[in-house]
């Protein structure tokens, strides 16, 4: 009987053919593995600081331009487009935004922008908004502070032809606003919805410049990196003496993030924003995306 069998050469050369597509199919599953992974991460950093700063950059839509400031960490503050010495240490960047939901209402706005300045109806004690209506207004901020803690006694007016700066809106505390001398002007409402009254009990209007066009106010926001997170503050009023760290409702925004870098352009009121994301997915290697995104 004749019988077939592979030879000793022949079962060798297969055993050296079978060790070399094991050593390098195993090598690029590996590659291939570890190329996912790169991909994955750096999807996963574009998409969370690319959605970090278009966040940021659509509150900052709303804010009153005059009172954007940037501070390191809780000590004091600058204009955000004041050049200072050491830009880089700047790692909170704060502004007061006008109240854009209520302004844009549902049928009609919650509050029109305009005071009447007829003497008869706007007086040292009283400034009469027409179509403004004070009770929506309450309602609306109370819903928008989440924990129902502000309404219209704690919005402020702040009127769009006056001189501002940044030193004037109360970010040093309660005691730059003891008074209706500064940029926003502390409202509460009376039994008419179409007017304010002075929000500070000791003080009036007396000796306000009055214009006929203002923005309402009802909340600061501040976004705070603490060397590893992005969070977002709101719902405090620095013109009543409030801060981020005690009174604002904190909303975490980012995590994993290496910078948060605020650059200025003094021309025209312009900065831009930088966040620096990071990744340790993998042991030993460390990934890091920047984005930037310019503010106008």
């Amino acid at each position: 009987m004749k019988r077939s069998a592979f030879t000793m050469i022949e079962l060798v050369f297969v055993i050296v053919i079978m060790g070399i597509i094991g050593k390098f199919g195993v090598e690029f599953l590996a590659q291939t593995y570890r190329t996912f992974i790169h991909a994955k991460i750096n999807n996963e950093l574009h998409s969370n600081s690319a959605n970090a700063l278009q966040f940021i950059a659509k509150r900052l839509e709303y804010r009153i331009a005059p009172s954007t400031i940037k501070r390191v960490g809780t000590g004091g503050f600058v204009g955000v487009t004041e050049v200072v010495a050491n830009p880089d240490t700047y790692n909170v960047l704060e502004w007061i935004a006008y109240d854009s939901d209520g302004f844009r209402g549902t049928t009609a706005p919650l509050w029109s922008g305009i005071i009447d300045l007829d003497p008869s109806l706007t007086t040292i004690t009283t400034l009469s908004s027409v179509e403004t209506n004070t009770t929506a207004i309450d309602e609306l901020i109370i819903t928008l502070s989440d924990d129902n803690t502000s309404g219209i006694q704690n919005a402020a007016i702040m009127f769009n032809a006056a001189s501002h700066n940044p030193n004037s809106f109360g970010w040093a505390g309660g005691d730059d606003l003891t008074d209706q001398t500064k940029s926003m002007h502390p409202i509460d409402a009376t039994g008419n919805i179409n007017d304010f009254v002075s929000g500070i009990a000791t003080d009036n209007f007396e000796g306000v410049n009055a214009y006929n066009r203002y923005m309402l106010a009802w909340s600061a926001y501040a976004i705070v990196h603490d060397g590893t997170n992005l969070t977002l503050y709101y719902n405090y009023q620095p013109w009543q003496g409030e801060n981020y760290q005690t009174h604002g409702t904190a909303q975490l925004l980012m995590e994993n993030v290496d910078t948060f870098r605020i650059k200025t352009n003094p021309s025209g009121g312009i900065f831009s924003i930088m966040v620096c994301a990071r990744s340790n997915l993998m042991a030993g290697e460390e990934h890091s995306i920047c984005k930037e995104k310019v503010i106008f």
